[in-house]
């Protein structure tokens, strides 16, 4: 049975059952308002049901643009009466696949039945939706779709049915949840998503895809929980989402591997959706693999560096951004492209052994910040002056260290003057100033970011408390911690109470101090369980602290305080979650020291150095230990402390020891120097470097 031919677009005949009849004669009598006479033209020409009829004039309405007249057509369909006709003929399964049998003819008809009177149903839903009658039109949809699971009991399987009844399941169950979204019924829209893509409707990849990239796009952005699926659908042992974010990642990340495997359209804003989801939960590196998966082809080559480029610094593997950025800014591919110039220098601002190389970068993306992207040299001469700075602390010279922080102050003043709203920027500066021992324009920095933020970054009053004690003024920096601390979340607390517990220390209250390490380490271990593994180790985050320093700090403190066994239990703690670490062995150097072992303590120092050969500290308290055993060693100690200085110019214990040293070596007026810069150094010295909050 067709429902008609068709020419341009309109019917201009209709044949049925071998029948055949002209579509203008049903057409005249429609437009006349003959309704009843045009059902029954229909029925005795083409020896049609009643139902059937209805459809074929409701799509011949449809089709002429006459949503109204469909409407009053179909109006008149009851479906659930067409249901109980077509139910038993279509349940049951032809008994012999050899030749064609009556039963293969009855079922053949049926399903031409079954596809007019649906058809009709889903062109009803479709002249509501046009209408502006959402509600009803996502209702008549959903009526096509139970009709269809009572007709179907299993479901629709693989050349059960035919093309023309399989193409309108299709439709209805792509269009079922895009009327309840349009109607503003979200969760009704979450349901409909679902049922299309649990339910067996035998759709074709395409539609599927198209199903599962909307269902992700409304997950990630419209704002409603949709909350985990039924436990009626989930299968045991398998994977159930649990959040809108996760849900969308799964479906997302389906789509792409049916992309790999040909089976579905290319479609570049897959990725482009994965990519947003994956960043929100900071999970870069899985979005690093996906992107290596993608054929070639699909992306440019340098799009793809850059892209995985970008993944790889969200996840903290900085080497491998920038051997991904350093090919794609290579002169024979494109070394002027400003967001990777802008990457590049970022990645190398963070490690002093690549500074200067990030300082060419800058340079070159302040160079090419031109016309429409003018607005970015703000953005270069900011990142110009972190690399400068970086680049200072690994300086060989006294007057090339001295030239380059002038020079990085110069870049950020000049960043500040084209992005005075850039909070990054103002906190930045009040960090260099502040490691320039500019204390009172370092405090007018974190006050002016305080103040812009309204408090709600914990990173400003950590430094704002950090200038507080350098300029040893500990009781003002306690209340400011204090006063951090509430307005801070629980979990975001760990830095601050940190940070207290070194307050205690200056402040001569050890007591106090051990116990807030003791509630940091319990607020830190109640994370741990909370997060779990999906917390990735090289992404922590700026308001969390590591076990291992608190633990850490724990055994500094009961060292200090020559409490040997309390601090050798915490190091041990330290040391199970740290095997390998410079700070563990130089804790226990001390420890040993303090205990009298001394060539035992010596040992562990330099195996300090050679794990992390700039580590300042091992360097001072070796160079320390040998200036006592004589004038044959002062050398060594005396080139032990130099080095120190060059790696840390503000240490004061490394300026205290060389003094001594030159002392011992008879050297007064160096001595003296030293011991001054010393004294001026411990009047500035903050309770925990600046570089820390960086």
């Amino acid at each position: 049975m067709e429902s008609g031919e068709y020419e341009e677009g309109m019917v201009i005949e209709f044949s049925a059952n071998g029948n055949s009849m002209k579509a203008t004669d049903v057409q005249a009598k429609l437009d006349e308002g003959n309704i009843q006479e045009a059902e029954s033209s229909l029925r005795e020409g083409l020896s049609l049901n009643f139902e059937e009829a209805r459809a074929l004039l409701g799509k011949l309405e449809y089709q002429r643009g006459n949503l109204e007249g469909a409407l009053r057509v179909f109006d008149g369909i009851d479906l659930q009466a067409a249901i109980e006709r077509l139910q038993p003929s279509l349940a049951e399964k032809t008994p012999s696949r050899k030749g064609r049998s009556r039963s293969d003819s009855q079922h053949t008809v049926s399903q031409h039945a079954a596809s007019l009177v649906l058809d009709a149903i889903y062109l009803k839903s479709k002249s509501l939706q046009k209408l502006g009658r959402l509600t009803e039109a996502a209702s008549e949809c959903k009526n096509v779709l139970d009709a269809v699971e009572k007709i179907f009991h299993q479901g629709i399987h693989d050349a059960q049915v035919d093309g023309r009844l399989q193409e309108t399941v299709s439709q209805a169950v792509e269009l079922l949840p895009e009327l309840w979204k349009q109607a503003g019924y979200y969760h009704e829209a979450v349901s409909a998503y679902r049922r299309a893509l649990l339910s067996q409707w035998n759709l074709d990849n395409d539609c599927c895809a198209r199903i599962q990239k909307g269902f992700a796009v409304f997950l990630l952005y419209s704002g409603v929980e949709a909350g985990p699926p039924s436990l009626g659908v989930q299968v045991e042992g398998s994977y159930v989402p649990k959040n809108n974010l996760e849900e969308a990642i799964l479906l997302l990340m389906i789509l792409l591997r049916k992309l790999s495997l040909g089976k579905t359209k290319c479609d570049p804003s897959l990725m482009e959706h994965l990519t947003f989801a994956l960043s929100l939960c900071n999970q870069t590196s899985v979005l690093a693999k996906q992107l290596e998966e993608i054929m070639p082809g699909v992306y440019h080559r340098v799009d793809r560096w850059n892209s995985l480029a970008l993944c790889y610094s969200g996840a903290g593997h900085n080497n491998e951004a920038l051997n991904l950025l350093r090919k794609s800014l290579h002169k024979h591919e494109r070394p002027d492209e400003l967001t990777a110039l802008l990457l590049a220098a970022k990645t190398c601002s963070e490690d002093s052994h690549v500074a200067a190389e990030g300082v060419g970068y800058a340079q070159r993306a302040i160079s090419s910040a031109q016309g429409m992207d003018e607005h970015l040299k703000g953005v270069g001469l900011r990142l110009l002056g972190l690399c400068l700075g970086k680049q200072a602390t690994v300086s060989s010279s006294d007057f090339e260290r001295s030239r380059l922080q002038s020079e990085a102050l110069k870049a950020l003043n000049e960043a500040i003057a084209l992005e005075q709203n850039n909070l990054d920027l103002i906190f930045e500066l009040g960090v260099q100033y502040a490691e320039h021992r500019n204390l009172n324009a370092a405090l007018r920095y974190a006050k002016q970011f305080i103040d812009r933020t309204g408090g709600s970054i914990i990173k400003g009053w950590r430094l704002l408390a950090l200038v507080l004690s350098a300029q040893q003024r500990y009781s003002e920096a306690h209340v400011v911690t204090d006063a951090a601390l509430d307005e801070t979340a629980k979990w975001e607390q760990g830095p601050l109470l940190r940070l207290k517990a070194k307050l205690k220390i200056s402040q001569s209250l050890p007591m106090d101090a051990i116990e807030t390490y003791r509630y940091l380490l319990a607020l830190v271990q109640a994370q741990r369980k909370s997060f779990g593994p999906l917390r990735i180790s090289n992404q922590v985050e700026d308001d969390k602290v590591d076990e291992f320093e608190v633990w850490h700090g724990l055994s500094d403190l009961y060292s200090s305080l020559s409490h040997w066994k309390d601090a050798e239990i915490c190091l041990s703690k330290a040391s199970e979650l740290k095997r390998h670490s410079a700070e563990t062995l130089h804790t226990e150097g001390v420890i040993l020291e303090g205990r009298g072992q001394i060539q035992e303590a010596l040992a562990a120092y330099i195996d300090a150095l050679l794990l992390e050969p700039y580590y300042v500290p091992c360097k001072i308290l070796i160079a320390a230990l040998l200036s006592k055993m004589g004038s044959v060693a002062l050398p060594v100690a005396r080139s032990l402390l130099s080095d120190a200085l060059r790696i840390d110019p503000n240490n004061r214990k490394a300026w205290y020891y060389l003094g001594m040293i030159h002392r011992d070596d008879g050297r007064i007026a160096d001595a003296i120097d030293c011991f001054q810069a010393a004294s001026m150094l411990e009047e500035s010295d903050p309770i925990e470097s600046f570089s820390s909050i960086l």
